[in-house]
């Protein structure tokens, strides 16, 4: 059975595709100034996210903005720096 299901819609419809643990879910939408990139994957029994801009041909830029549990438990990144 999947972990994951990611779903996009274009043009020519919409699709689907499906992740287990092992292989988790990666999708980049792009557009001509740069992409965005969502992983989700697997620690355990935990699933985390992964959010991210990319470049796309060359434009673009590569910045983390989102790594921690797909649940929002999340404490705030100060708190995290700081080790508390």
């Amino acid at each position: 059975m999947a972990r994951y299901r990611g779903t996009l819609r274009g043009c020519r419809g919409e699709a689907s595709r499906l992740g287990h643990s092992s292989s988790g879910l990666t999708t980049v939408a792009a557009s001509w100034q740069g992409a965005v990139r969502v992983e989700l994957y697997a620690d355990g029994d935990r699933d985390f996210a992964r959010v991210g801009l990319t470049r796309h041909h060359g434009a673009g830029v590569e910045r983390l903005l989102f790594d921690g549990p797909v649940n929002g438990a999340l404490q705030s990144i100060e708190r995290c720096e700081e080790g508390r």
